[in-house]
């Protein structure tokens, strides 16, 4: 069993080189990120943001994550909320659920169980992989990139192209995010034993194959 920890901001590629990378070892792919987001999901639509009652939805719906990554997918109480869970309104309330300590505590015990029954072998994606969720994983990894690299990625990712208004409004997105989530997790620097990839200067396939580097390395 081998576990790969995956750490970092917002449009570094965490998402696709992960999942490219699990589908090329063979091992499964999970993406914690989803998991908070169906639950920001849920708690919108039951109009829940109290810190109690947020930890109470997380203990009392049936949350299914798939963890192949050829056939992504996460339902909430058997309904499929692949899609919904992107939409703005998600991303712009994800503090309702992590900035709750309870509620990532019984996320993240959720995580470690699909973790555990993964094999032979699982690419672990989101924020505190490495120091948190599985700080005993066989190969941990921050990928960063330089905040205007990060900026053109995900402004590309919603809008379909880079502009200067589509960059300005997705850099206060971006740079908002990080500011947020630096107050409860730490994805900005790297853990000892924690391998830094900097994709900025380099494509997708080299960091994939960054990433299957280390995991070679690791298996010895």
């Amino acid at each position: 069993m081998t576990t790969v920890a995956i750490d970092g901001p917002s449009g570094v590629g965490k998402s696709s080189v992960s999942r490219e990378s699990a589908a090329r070892l063979g091992f499964g792919y999970l993406d914690t990120g989803a998991m908070y987001r169906a639950v920001v999901w849920l708690c919108l639509n039951r109009g829940v943001q109290e810190p109690g009652d947020v930890v109470e939805q997380i203990r009392g719906c049936d949350l299914e994550i798939s963890t192949d990554p050829k056939n992504f997918y996460i339902e909430v109480d058997g309904i499929d909320v692949t899609e919904e869970i992107r939409t703005d309104e998600v991303t712009s309330n994800a503090t309702i659920v992590s900035a709750v300590p309870d509620a990532r505590a019984e996320l993240i015990e959720k995580q470690r169980e699909i973790i555990r029954a993964a094999g032979p072998g699982i690419v672990v994606e989101g924020r505190d992989i490495t120091t948190v969720v599985a700080p005993d994983a066989e190969v941990r990894i921050l990928m960063t990139a330089r905040d205007e690299v990060r900026i053109a990625r995900r402004t590309q990712q919603l809008h379909g192209s880079v502009d200067e208004a589509s960059m300005k409004a997705t850099a206060e997105n971006v740079i908002g995010r990080d500011k947020k989530d630096s107050k409860t997790t730490s994805f900005l620097s790297a853990a000892d034993g924690v391998h830094t990839l900097d994709t900025s200067d380099i494509d997708f396939e080299a960091s994939v194959q960054a990433v299957l580097d280390l995991v070679e390395a690791a298996r010895g």
